[in-house]
């Protein structure tokens, strides 16, 4: 059975039954990229026979509409890495070698940089949330974040509870979409005051200054030249340096 991306997403669990029975080709504009299908081998559960699906896909996202409860148990039962961004649940993927080397040059920047202030990088994976309003939580795992208040926004779990004033995301295929176009808005309109969005494909950084719930401004620097931080007039980082 062939089906779109956005049927799935609307009747998920219809067709995660399904597929116990048949393979669920997951179509998008008209292209195979994705297959729901189940395991062969029967596992025992509390003594039954079930059939395991699993999701043998490129993609980065579940693509899944969920409440925050049911995204808790999730993430509470699982050995996995998600975000919840806007409802959806998003699984996150192990990076790939670039993305790993563009992290690792920035965060050294960074704690150079930051070393003996008020203000302290932190490197994924650590989980941040940000509410748009009191009901409509958040949770994401930023590759590489700076927090200015840390001391005052930690709760008795030692979990940070307040906002980012910097936060950095590498793209990679999969990621590309939601750090382009659903971080942004959820950065922005929760309070963060710099984004910079890292491209390894054509060796790019753009950072985004916001304010008031908008793009304030943003510059992308190129192969050759300094990525500056608006808020952090010294911050600063060869871009050749960044990827490999």
């Amino acid at each position: 059975m062939k089906v779109n991306s956005t049927e799935l997403q609307n009747n998920f669990g219809k067709f995660l039954m399904l597929a116990a029975q048949e393979d669920i080709i997951i179509t998008r504009n008209g292209t195979e990229i994705a297959k729901l299908t189940a395991l062969n081998d029967q596992l025992q559960d509390h003594g039954r026979a079930v059939n395991q699906v699993h999701e043998n896909a490129p993609l980065y996202g579940y693509g899944k509409k969920a409440t925050y409860e049911e995204f808790l148990q999730l993430w509470h039962d699982s050995d996995e890495r998600y975000e919840y961004i806007d409802g959806e649940i998003y699984l996150l993927a192990s990076p790939k070698t670039a993305h790993q080397i563009a992290v690792g040059e920035i965060y050294g920047s960074f704690y150079n940089y930051f070393q003996g202030s008020n203000c302290t990088p932190i490197v994924a994976p650590y989980d941040i949330e940000l509410r748009r309003t009191s009901e409509q939580i958040n949770i994401v795992q930023p590759d590489i974040m700076v927090i200015c208040d840390l001391e005052e926004h930690l709760d008795d779990n030692d979990y940070y509870k307040g906002i980012p004033t910097l936060i950095v995301e590498v793209l990679s295929k999969g990621t590309r979409r939601k750090d382009l176009i659903k971080k942004l808005d959820l950065y922005m309109s929760c309070g963060v005051k710099e984004y910079w969005i890292v491209n390894p494909d054509n060796k790019e950084v753009t950072v985004y200054l916001f304010a008031e719930q908008n793009i304030q401004e943003f510059t992308t620097f190129k192969q050759n030249e300094i990525a500056q931080s608006y808020l952090f007039e010294k911050l600063k980082i060869e871009v050749q340096r960044i990827f490999r």
